[in-house]
C-alpha cells in the first residue's frame, strides 16, 4: 500500500475524531468541516514529506490543530460554546457542563489544544508535547495553568 492509499484509509477510520477535534474549537459543523477539509488539502500537499508512516496520525493531527488554531487567529471573534458536540454517550446539558465548555472556550489557543487533547481527545502528555512541538515540561505546565484558570473560572460563577 503507498502512502496515498495509506493516508486515505486513516483519514476514513478517524473523520469522526478529526471533525470533534475541529469543532471543538469552532463550535460550528461548517467552520469545523472547513478546517478538516484545509488540513486534508495542505497534507496531501506535504504527503511527500513523511518519513515514516507509523507516525501519520500524529503528524495529520499536528497538521489539524495548526489549521484549527490558524483559523481561529483569523476570526478574531470570541465563540462560546452555545452548541455542544454530540458524542455517542454524552449529551451534556447542565449549566455545570456549559459553564465549563464556556470557560475552556476563553482559554488562549495554547492553553486550549492541550485542554482539548488531553481529556477530549484522551491523548498522553508526550503525544500532546510531540503533536504540539513542546517540552514535555512546557505541556505540563500548561496544562496546570489551564486547570488552574478554569478552576477559578467555573468557582466564581458558582458564587454568583
Amino acid at each position: 500500500m503507498n502512502t496515498e492509499q495509506q493516508f486515505v484509509q486513516l483519514l476514513q477510520q478517524n473523520k469522526e475524531k478529526y471533525y470533534r477535534l475541529a469543532f471543538a474549537y469552532t463550535k460550528n459543523q461548517q467552520d469545523a468541516l472547513d478546517i478538516v477539509y484545509g488540513a486534508i488539502v495542505r497534507a496531501m500537499q506535504k504527503l511527500h514529506t513523511i518519513k515514516k508512516r507509523e507516525f501519520m496520525d500524529t503528524w495529520f493531527y499536528r497538521i489539524l490543530i495548526n489549521e484549527s488554531v490558524s483559523f481561529l487567529r483569523r476570526s478574531q471573534n470570541i465563540i462560546y460554546f452555545d452548541e455542544l458536540p454530540q458524542l455517542a454517550d454524552q449529551q451534556p446539558d447542565t449549566d455545570q457542563h456549559i459553564a465549563l465548555y464556556s470557560a475552556i472556550d476563553r482559554l488562549s489557543p495554547e492553553l486550549k489544544t492541550i485542554v482539548i487533547l488531553r481529556f477530549f481527545e484522551d491523548r498522553p502528555l508526550k503525544e500532546i508535547a510531540a503533536l504540539t512541538s513542546t517540552n514535555l515540561s512546557t505541556v505540563k505546565a500548561r496544562l496546570y495553568r489551564a486547570l488552574k484558570i478554569l478552576k477559578i473560572e467555573i468557582g466564581s460563577q458558582d458564587d454568583d
